[in-house]
């Protein structure tokens, strides 16, 4: 008998003024990506708390991406600028957790970037596979 290969798992934590509206424009512009991403719409990355990365993980994502506005285009005015801290702290504190660095990702798409946020999900789902085929190693 054979067995099918479990199909990546990846959540994606998306700004609801500029990486959603991306997505969206990935959609509308007919862009090809990954259909391994879940996408949860949050107000903004400024809002995002780091435990829900960890939670996302700890409930079996094989990947975690989070995205928001440019800095400095925030809807929220500097609401990235918060992720952008809480990130770097919590990408140290992964290995605390037990979880590879290498599956959590993070990116600025903006509402007009639907090809850029095509090619980040793509990068995303690249690396989380190569994780995924060496720790079955």
């Amino acid at each position: 008998m054979e067995t099918k290969e479990k199909k990546l798992n990846i959540v994606g934590f998306l700004c609801n003024w500029c990486s959603y509206a991306g997505a969206d424009m990935t959609g509308l512009g007919r862009n090809i990506y990954p259909a391994n991403i879940k996408v949860i719409r949050i107000p903004c990355t400024g809002r995002m708390d780091p435990m829900m990365v960890i939670e996302a993980f700890h409930k079996g994502a094989d990947g975690v991406l989070v995205s928001g506005c440019h800095p400095g285009d925030c809807h929220y005015s500097e609401g990235n600028y918060y992720w952008r801290r809480r990130y770097a702290h919590l990408k140290e504190l992964l290995d605390f957790f037990g979880i590879d660095k290498k599956r959590f990702h993070a990116s600025w798409v903006s509402a007009s970037e639907g090809k850029k946020f095509a090619e980040v999900v793509k990068k995303v789902v690249i690396e989380t596979e190569e994780w995924k085929k060496s720790t079955l190693k």
